[in-house]
């Protein structure tokens, strides 16, 4: 028989240890090191066994053992001092909250995963990674952050393989009443149910769960309730899973639930109203319909009104690089779902048209709804702006309006303890946030190079132990017996090159690239004198098969009993196996077809644990490589061939592993200290250390995004909306006659026939404005390098001013220097101006001479 509910009893705590359970159900035990070695106190060989699970040890210990440790005085006044420090860190000020008043009291975060600990699985990857590490970095900064995001019932999935090497899936049951969770409720005790419509008027129903990481509040919704028929309960079943009409469901209820969850949870808690709504990805776009829908009904506002009013406060992250990423549902079912929703349906189509008319783009809404865009590195915003262009269009890409923030990573979950106690993130500049400028993690000067050393070979030692562990399940999972896996014990070496590589397995991060000569592979790995060894992990989408084909490769050639001490596919990619990767690993991997990789936080990771890169340069690495902090994988870039590319890449990571990596890694001094590859270790934690934290992200941020937004929204709720009913007049208006506008003509004069540098260049240009004034736009001159197709580059743009005015003609003038040699291009464009606008490309119209 099977059980029709799990669920854990547990002890009753005494007295003396009942703040155990506030520990419990605050997340911020995941990345507290005292607060994790109170709970493995309670029982030790229970910690190790769950696998440092402190939900599953405060369910299972003993209440013999718990009534021991409320007598024991040393330990109940331990549980005091980390449950005072706990009370100081949610109660003491910190770096937001010395901002000026402009910052926003509060933020909503959207995300269609978390990844906040291994304890509650609401994550495939690095999206829902980042969103964790973005809540935790918010919680430590002190900012206002509240997350929403939906409560999975069997969350992803979970990795096994089978005796061919190929993946299989098992979604485990998830009972909230088990996990770090509590039920939000009124004060009369009564569960809150928010309620989304769906069509035939039927209506989804799901309850509010609350996980508190640290000072931040996250709100996950699940519909697995009895008000709920069978085929609604199961919306919030799997992250990712289902057909189209399953997933515009989780999205709906993501956005538009969402948003209806954080009016309860701020009436209840009296929490301000979030000012600024921030989408991660397209997934959570119905939050702005939802706002735009409220904003109608309880003011009167018309679509144009509300809709100017919710995007000055929306901020919109995308992380797709590839249109392939995108979620898009066929228009019909958007009309059939929101037909009786409260706003025009074909007014809501219009936020995510694109060139398919048959298609709804979620991405494409989250810009038309975000006043403020981005994406997740440099290089990353420079491929957003050319894969959205045609949103703005007669805009040049380096004018779209998307900006972008590199990612970060929260550098208390991910990096070994041992490191940070020896000071590798210590700076004598003071908090890094407060820094104006460049920081460095300098205390990495004071660490004698054979201590560091020994550290990373403590922290290799410590993998190696792991990967055996793993590979002994692994091996008893797909069928061998306890007899033939004594080799495990064995397997990889504290003293060997250990190379990792973990992450997603779509086709373009190239899992299998690695393999490309496995005769040369195998070589570099059966080395005698300077051997490398490679531990490999990631899960492929279970509809994609071809990623699946992908590990199997992988682990059949793992298999092969030559070299299976040295190479590993270790399936269950989680949280939890991440860390000891992340820790261990000397290098890290990364060999994605550019710019196909939209940031890449894993590298990031490494790098604070003393990791060095060995990548593309893609996403973050493109930036911020330096030549001392790794090695960049020479690209193919504009080869068609990609069997050809592949070719190429593949042979640059053989050669740099040959003829770079492994001579730093293996000589070494006469105490042993390859003082090379030392000098190299040092250098990235004092220089790419500071850069890749997440409070850096998060303040950026804060100050680039949030601020601004807040300021918007602020404005344009102003007097009742009366500013957003203005505004949305105005820009309705202008687009009316912007068909009219042009740049007549245009005059240089003053730099004379032969033009020399340092002389200026005067323009004069007249533009005609029907039915529009001259405070309605903005005249630009715009200058810089000509090619031979006389296309600008390195553009600078100058407002000209208005000289004088004749009916609907104008004219500006502007005076330009020639401060470089070379041919020199110059022309006129008139762009709308208002002061409500974040960037004059944000209506998408201009007119160029």
């Amino acid at each position: 028989m099977r059980a029709l509910r799990r669920f854990t009893v547990r002890a009753s705590l005494p007295d003396a240890l009942t703040p155990l359970s506030q520990l419990v159900m605050n997340l911020r035990w995941s990345w507290h090191p005292e607060t994790r070695d109170l709970f493995e106190a309670l029982d030790p060989e229970l910690w190790a066994s769950c696998g440092g699970d402190p939900v599953t040890v405060l369910g299972e210990v003993s209440a013999e053992r718990l009534a021991t440790l409320a007598k024991d005085r040393k330990f109940v006044r331990r549980l005091t001092d980390v449950v005072d420090d706990l009370d100081d860190y949610l109660a003491a000020p910190h770096w937001y909250q010395s901002l000026p008043d402009t910052a926003p009291k509060a933020i909503a975060y959207f995300s269609a995963e978390f990844g906040i600990t291994e304890v509650l699985p609401q994550y495939s990857g690095g999206l829902g990674i980042l969103a964790g590490d973005h809540l935790k970095a918010a919680s430590d900064l002190g900012v206002p952050l509240i997350g929403v995001g939906l409560l999975y019932r069997a969350g992803y999935f979970s990795q096994g393989l089978s005796a061919d090497g190929w993946q299989l899936e098992h979604y485990p049951a998830l009972d909230p009443h088990g996990l770090p969770v509590k039920l939000l409720r009124r004060s009369d005790g009564s569960a809150v149910v928010v309620t989304v419509p769906l069509p035939e008027a039927r209506t989804l129903h799901a309850h509010v769960w609350r996980a508190q990481v640290g000072r931040v509040s996250l709100l996950l919704l699940d519909t697995d309730i009895e008000e709920n028929t069978p085929a609604e309960r199961g919306v919030t079943d799997r992250l990712y899973g289902g057909d189209e009409d399953h997933r515009l469901r989780q999205e709906m209820l993501l956005g538009i639930g969402g948003v209806r969850a954080l009016r309860e949870y701020c009436s209840i808690t009296g929490t301000p109203a979030p000012e600024v709504f921030h989408a991660n990805e397209g997934h959570a776009g119905f939050q702005g319909v939802e706002r735009i829908r409220e904003l109608t009904e309880t003011h009167g506002l018309s679509f144009n009104e509300a809709l100017q009013a919710v995007r000055g406060g929306t901020v919109f992250t995308t992380h797709t690089p590839v249109p392939a990423g995108i979620d898009r549902f066929p228009r019909a079912l958007i009309e059939r779902y929101f037909a009786g929703f409260g706003v025009p349906v074909d007014r809501m189509l219009a936020l995510g048209a694109e060139a398919d008319p048959t298609k709804f783009n979620m991405a494409h809404m989250g810009l038309r709804l975000g006043q403020r865009a981005n994406g997740v590195s440099q290089l990353h915003g420079d491929v957003s702006r050319g894969m959205f262009g045609d949103l703005w269009p007669g805009f040049d890409e380096p004018d779209v309006p998307i900006s972008s923030i590199t990612n970060g990573v929260h550098a208390p979950t991910w990096t070994a303890r041992e490191l940070v106690e020896m000071g590798t993130q210590s700076t004598s500049q003071g908090d890094p946030v407060d820094v104006d400028g460049p920081v460095w993690f300098d205390g990495v000067d004071r660490i004698p190079a054979g201590e560091l050393w020994t550290a990373r070979r403590m922290l290799r030692g410590r993998l190696v132990g792991e990967i055996r562990r793993r590979l002994r399940e692994t091996a008893l999972s797909r069928g061998a017996s306890v007899a033939e896996v004594g080799w495990t014990d064995t397997a990889f070496d504290p003293d060997v090159l250990t190379i990792g590589f973990a992450r997603r397995v779509p086709s373009y991060k190239r899992l299998t690239l690695m393999l490309r000569d496995p005769a040369r592979l195998k070589a570099l790995l059966l080395d005698p004198e300077r051997p490398i060894q490679l531990v490999i992990a990631g899960k492929s989408h279970p509809a994609d098969d071809g990623g699946k084909q992908l590990i199997q490769q992988i682990v059949k050639f793992a298999d092969d009993p030559e070299i299976r001490h040295r190479i590993a596919f270790l399936p269950g990619y989680d949280i939890g196996m991440a860390r000891y990767l992340y820790w261990g690993c000397d290098v890290w991997l990364n060999n994605p077809l550019r710019p196909l990789e939209a940031c890449g936080t894993s590298g990031m990771k490494s790098a604070l644990n003393g990791g060095l890169n060995l990548s593309i340069k893609d996403g973050w690495w493109d930036e911020w490589f330096d030549g001392q902090n790794g090695w960049a994988i020479p690209t193919a870039d504009g080869i068609d061939d990609a069997d050809r590319r592949d070719e190429i890449e593949a042979r640059g990571i053989y050669d740099l592993i040959s003829t770079q990596v492994l001579p730093r890694f293996y000589e070494t001094d006469r105490d042993g200290v390859p003082t090379r590859w030392v000098e190299m270790v040092k250098h990235t934690l004092k220089n790419l250390g500071p850069k890749v934290l997440a409070t850096r992200m998060v303040s950026d941020y804060v100050q680039q995004l949030y601020v601004p937004a807040a300021v918007s929204a602020r404005n344009l709720a102003g007097d009742g909306y009366a500013v957003a009913r203005t505004e949305a007049n105005w820009r309705q208006h202008l687009l009316e006659h912007w068909g009219a506008v042009r740049v007549a003509h245009v005059e240089a004069t003053g730099a004379g026939d032969t033009p020399e540098i340092g002389s200026t260049l005067d323009l004069r240009a007249e533009v005609e404005l029907p039915g529009l004034s001259p405070a309605d736009v903005e005249v630009q001159a715009a200058y810089g390098r000509v090619d031979d197709a006389d296309g600008l580059h390195d553009v600078t743009t100058v407002p000209m001013q208005l000289e004088t005015t004749e009916g609907s003609r104008h004219w500006f003038t502007a005076t330009l220097p020639l401060e470089r040699t070379g041919a020199f291009g110059y022309t006129v464009r008139v762009l709308p101006h208002s002061s409500n606008m974040a960037d004059p490309a944000e209506l998408g119209v201009v007119s160029v001479a």
